[in-house]
């Protein structure tokens, strides 16, 4: 019988939103999500500023340059 050898990678590679909640895919096809109540800029933010975002530090994290807001892909696992 064989295993699967499963290989991490906590990077983000994409990020949505649903009414109330933030969703980041991650590289190994994981998906972790918090709700927006944690991050109030993002929160209030209208759709088109929650649409302009891009991947720092290769996925490690996510920036808002519009609202200035910056997620570690880490401080969403901490909720899971």
């Amino acid at each position: 019988m064989s295993t699967l050898a499963i290989k991490f990678d906590p990077h983000a590679v994409d990020v949505m939103f649903a009414n109330d909640a933030l969703h980041f895919v991650l590289a190994d096809g994981r998906e972790i999500s918090a709700p927006l109540e944690w991050f109030p800029r993002l929160r209030d933010a209208s759709e088109a500023q929650r649409r302009n975002w891009r991947l720092i530090g290769k996925g490690v994290g996510v920036h808002w340059p519009e609202i200035d807001e910056d997620i570690a892909v880490n401080t969403l696992m901490r909720g899971q």
